[in-house]
């Protein structure tokens, strides 16, 4: 069902040069099958009744009209559920349909399967719930105060669900002793994953009343495992399968309809059942990118070295904990930024309120971690008159240094030949210039941020990974891809990484895409971490693979020659191995004939190291992933102008220098790298996700606003290739380093074109008119 094999290449894949994804053709001619295109025989609708109140008490639910109705096969609420009813991680607080308390807009209450969508949706509206409505609680500074509205009783923190301190040499106190010192408060918003397939799946019980489903998900083997314990089932009677998706970005990283599929799987009467949400669902209930309200304070001495930091991160995680901890825990890891800074106070805490539910998204935190110091260095640059790069550069981290987190940095580290191509670079140099040649009416501005990002889960979670590869039957290399492939290009560089060692063409491979019941569990694909683990468990699996391979053709080219050969005068081709001094060839197909099944199937497990410092502070976030090992770092320069009439910003050119270690393929490389600065500009610009008492009142594209082509900049990338030892061929995570210092950036290029900062939300065109209006630069030349 998932197996990729249409030939694109018959050159054999090479580490290090560029080659088409094994997906584009499908891709393009729309061939390709996602989630939301299976429709199977006898298929039924699924759907939920959603609740209409922020934070009530359910005290009624009549669903007999919407029984009662024709097409209607079953309606179900919690009573039906006959597990936990809980979903989560860490922390199993969100019901798969609401059993008394509803804390949220747009929680699932009720679950119907109906012939059709017409049916499904009348039966919907059908339903009839009687609420209680309860007092709500939508700010996180209010959520944390002792007579708040408590959203989870009998937590013993309250709505805290997790706070933190991380603390190193003389910590605040040290900014007594500074020359210079600049604050900066940033409130940061929401913002959605606005993934063009919404989420999405098909499920079925199977004979041996295994449910299974083919669905949009990140996570699919601990998908099985939430659902077990939510629905009182064995994890084994659990098969999910992972097509492509189209686009997650931490969106799927977890249960979204997994849940509703299951129950009504099994209240279908024998049907598959079907659930796809539209946008405004997904909107109304998808989850979020975190909410953060930041202070800052950062000091230096007179000759421009950092010496101490002060500063708090307040999170938004919503109506339920999802991977709110998790958040929390890497972005106070990244709250000091790549830099040295010997005295630091680095307080965090992640509260329940009312509002959406938020999780993952890409950056995982990092990005308002990055919003803040970025904005913060900037400050402090221009109070004690330094160059902002040359600040950067004089207080970058290099290997050997300490994090402000109190982080040892034993991997490669290559912040500071990120600053300095930078500095060499033409849009650097060139700045002043540009700035002096703006239009009438713009004022122009450049930003730059500085950044890293931790690769992997921590010190932990065991980041696994566990790799299965086949010479089929007929001589073909057959990849099964245990992490899923979100449109980020992981699954051509397996087929890259493979090829490679056997040394064959995609006509020769083919692919097979997550699958419980025929992959291997290989964690999520998610933390910059799918190549990294998942690239070295196949790098060993490949090897014995071909050590096999190889064994046995010497065997048949020796009966052949009726002499004792070497193992050295065997190449491996596509599809076939030339016994080099004689000339004779064998195809692999023949070599598979003369194999057990038990040979021609090779496997290797592989688990990340990890960081073993034992930290004096921040010690119950260690759970939650602090410290790390490996880092990616970057830089990222805009070139920006504002329109002074307007107050519309337009990012005319945007530079990422990025140390990700050794580059595996170039052009899928840059497309990740441009695709996450894409989505930074949005973040800053753009995507003005706004809420009223906990209701989104941006649901759909004709008010949520996302940057389209003719809002990108000209981008370039550059590369820092330190290659590095844990990665497979020197390679580290490049999926979320990108768009870490766009904000930021973008921030700094604000106010370096207006002189004002503007500290809160979107950066939006009313914003930074009103801010110019009050600077007396409206209108100005």
């Amino acid at each position: 069902m998932f197996q990729s094999s249409r030939p694109i290449t018959s050159e054999p894949l090479v580490i290090g040069r560029s080659a088409p994804r094994v997906d584009a053709l499908t891709k393009v001619t729309g061939e390709e099958r996602y989630a939301a295109d299976y429709y199977p025989e006898n298929y039924l609708w699924a759907g939920v009744k959603r609740a209409a109140y922020p934070h009530a008490r359910i005290t009624g639910i009549d669903i007999s009209q919407a029984q009662g109705m024709s097409g209607v096969v079953s309606v179900l609420t919690s009573q039906d559920v006959l597990g936990s009813n809980r979903l989560g991680i860490f922390e199993k607080d969100q019901p798969i349909l609401a059993d008394g308390i509803v804390r949220h807009y747009g929680e699932a209450v009720a679950l119907v399967t109906a012939e059709t969508k017409e049916v499904l949706e009348q039966a919907l509206a059908a339903i009839v719930v009687e609420y209680e409505p309860l007092a709500a609680v939508f700010d996180p500074e209010e959520a944390q105060n002792k007579n708040s509205v408590i959203l989870h009783p009998g937590r013993a923190d309250g709505n805290t669900l997790l706070s933190g301190e991380i603390s190193c040499g003389r910590g605040a106190a040290a900014l007594a002793d500074c020359a210079f010192s600049a604050e900066v408060s940033i409130e940061l918003n929401w913002q959605d994953h606005a993934f063009l397939e919404t989420e999405a799946g098909v499920a079925w019980l199977e004979e041996d009343g295994t449910i299974a489903m083919i669905v949009s998900t990140q996570t699919p083997f601990r998908d099985r495992l939430e659902l077990a314990e939510a629905l009182k089932i064995p994890p084994t009677k659990f098969r999910v399968m992972a097509p492509y998706l189209g686009g997650a970005f931490g969106g799927k990283d977890g249960i979204t309809v997994q849940g509703f599929l299951a129950l009504a799987a099994l209240h279908s009467a024998g049907r598959p059942v079907k659930m796809w949400y539209s946008r405004e669902e997904r909107f109304l209930a998808g989850t979020k990118r975190h909410p953060a309200v930041m202070q800052y304070t950062l000091g230096c001495d007179r000759e421009g070295v950092l010496q101490a930091l002060d500063c708090s991160i307040l999170l938004d995680t919503g109506a339920y904990s999802a991977m709110g901890g998790e958040v929390l825990a890497l972005a106070m890891e990244h709250a000091g930024g790549s830099y040295c800074i010997p005295h630091t106070l680095i307080k965090g805490a992640v509260v329940y309120t009312n509002n959406p539910v938020a999780s993952a998204f890409r950056g995982f935190g990092i990005p308002q971690a990055a919003a803040g110091i970025e904005q913060a260095v900037d400050e402090l640059a221009k109070l004690a008159g330094f160059d902002p790069l040359q600040f950067r550069l004089k207080n970058a981290v290099r290997r050997g240094s300490v994090t402000p987190a109190g982080v040892l940095l034993t991997q490669t580290v290559g912040l500071e030949e990120c600053l300095a191509k930078v500095g060499e670079h033409r849009l650097w140099r060139e700045r002043q210039a540009w700035q002096n040649s703006a239009p009438p009416f713009k004022r122009r501005g450049v930003g730059l941020a500085a950044c890293y990002h931790a690769v992997g889960f921590g010190p932990v979670i065991p980041d696994y990974a566990n790799a299965k590869l086949e010479l089929s039957p007929d001589g073909r290399i057959r990849v099964y891809g245990g992490v899923v492939d979100m449109g980020q290009g992981n699954a051509a560089t397996y087929m890259q990484i493979v090829g490679h060692i056997l040394f064959q063409g995609c006509d020769n491979m083919e692919l097979v895409l997550p699958d419980t019941s025929r992959t291997l569990p290989s964690a999520s694909s998610s933390a910059s971490r799918t190549t990294f683990t998942y690239g070295n468990a196949l790098t060993g699996a490949a090897n014995i693979l071909k050590e096999r391979i190889l064994a046995r053709a010497l065997l048949m080219f020796s009966f052949q020659l009726l002499e004792q050969l070497s193992v050295e005068d065997l190449i491996l081709l596509p599809g076939r191995i030339l016994h080099q001094p004689s000339g004779r060839e064998v195809p692999l197909k023949m070599i598979a004939g003369f194999m057990d099944d038990s040979e021609r199937t090779a496997t290797y497990s592989y688990t990340c190291p990890v960081n073993k410092q034992v930290l004096p502070t921040g010690k119950n976030l260690r759970h939650h992933g602090y410290p790390h090992r490996v880092f990616s770092y970057g830089v990222q320069l805009v070139r920006l102008q504002v329109d002074t009439l307007t107050g519309e910003v337009e990012v005319c050119d945007l530079l990422n220098c990025i140390d990700a270690g050794c580059v595996l393929n170039p052009q899928v490389f840059e497309q990740q790298i441009q695709g996450g600065a894409a989505q930074g500009i949005g973040y800053a610009l753009f995507e003005d996700f706004a809420l009223k008492e906990g209701q989104i009142m941006t649901n759909d594209f004709s008010t949520y606003i996302l940057p389209t082509a003719m809002d990108m900049p000209n981008m370039e990338t550059v590369v820092v290739a330190l290659a590095e030892d844990d990665g497979p061929y020197g390679m580290k995570g490049a999926g979320e380093i990108s768009i870490d210092g766009v904000l930021p950036a973008i921030a700094n290029g604000v106010a370096d074109s207006s002189g004002t900062r503007i500290t809160k939300g979107t950066l939006t065109g009313e914003k930074i008119l009103l801010a110019l209006r009050q600077a007396g630069k409206e209108a100005v030349r």
